[in-house]
């Protein structure tokens, strides 16, 4: 999946074999370009943890549900 897929700006991939990895390698992708003060991503993370606040945790549950599905449906996961 793409740093874009999961929510973020970029195209950058990221490779896992379970969804739960492929969140660990966006989160450590996101600090990695906070620390770089890349705007586009401090940006995006500023969005998400605005949505965060506004979203019940059933909203949250129901995003993580779509993204784990997209990562099922990736042919490599077929």
């Amino acid at each position: 999946m793409t740093c874009k897929q999961l929510g973020g700006p970029c195209e950058k991939e990221f490779h896992a074999n379970t969804f739960e990895e492929m969140i660990e390698k966006s989160k450590k992708h996101g600090m990695e370009m906070f620390q770089k003060g890349d705007k586009e991503h401090i940006r995006v993370m500023n969005e998400m943890k605005e949505n965060m606040k506004s979203q019940s945790s059933e909203d949250m549950q129901n995003w993580m549900k779509t993204k784990k599905e997209m990562f099922l449906a990736l042919p490599e996961n077929s």
